[in-house]
């Protein structure tokens, strides 16, 4: 419970209007930090769900496999230029990114993340990584400006931030895999 409340905490701290105001006007700050932070408040969020509501999600989220679907496509969605534009220019998809994040990311992948397995949540982490690279590659090569409330400079930030946190996800991730493989080592 406390940490719902942590997640509705920290939603309405990222929505107070000087927040928004200071993560929006950056555009890393924006992708890599208000983003994310929306996804991390859906999911703390998620933990307070009833025994009832948990159970008829679990049928629709069998493996984990839907909730993990939703989540990759919506927030591949809010790494399209166009999606973050229209959360500046729009306060309808201002509030549409608000309800997303938490409610179709953070909140499914926080339902799913266990249920997958570690071969999914392999298959995941080897296709999502890619992704970011590739779209934070394209922002930092981009001749043009991209998104027509950012400049040139902060699209190229931008993905050199998000080509970071990917190489530093992918070798946590690998890290962590291979450190589990040493302290558990197979039997036989």
């Amino acid at each position: 419970m406390i940490a719902a409340l942590g997640g509705l905490g920290l939603i309405t701290l990222l929505a107070l209007p000087w927040t928004r105001h200071a993560l929006e006007s950056v555009m890393i700050l924006h992708m890599l930090v208000q983003i994310p932070l929306l996804a991390v408040a859906g999911a703390l969020t998620a933990t307070a769900l009833v025994p009832r509501w948990r159970a008829t999600l679990e049928r629709w989220n069998e493996n984990g496999i839907s909730g993990t679907l939703m989540a990759a496509i919506v927030s591949s969605w809010w790494m399209v230029p166009r999606a973050l534009d229209a959360a500046l220019a729009s306060p309808t998809m201002e509030v549409a990114k608000f309800v997303s994040l938490p409610l179709f990311v953070g909140a499914p992948l926080a339902l799913s993340w266990s249920r997958l397995g570690p071969m999914g949540r392999g298959f995941v982490i080897a296709n999502v990584l890619p992704m970011w690279s590739v779209v934070g590659w394209l922002y930092l090569v981009a001749p043009v400006r991209v998104c027509n409330f950012y400049l040139v400079e902060d699209q190229s930030v931008a993905g050199a931030g998000l080509l970071l946190v990917s190489v530093g996800l992918a070798a946590t991730a690998g890290c962590l895999a291979f450190r589990s493989r040493v302290t558990n080592p197979p039997a036989g």
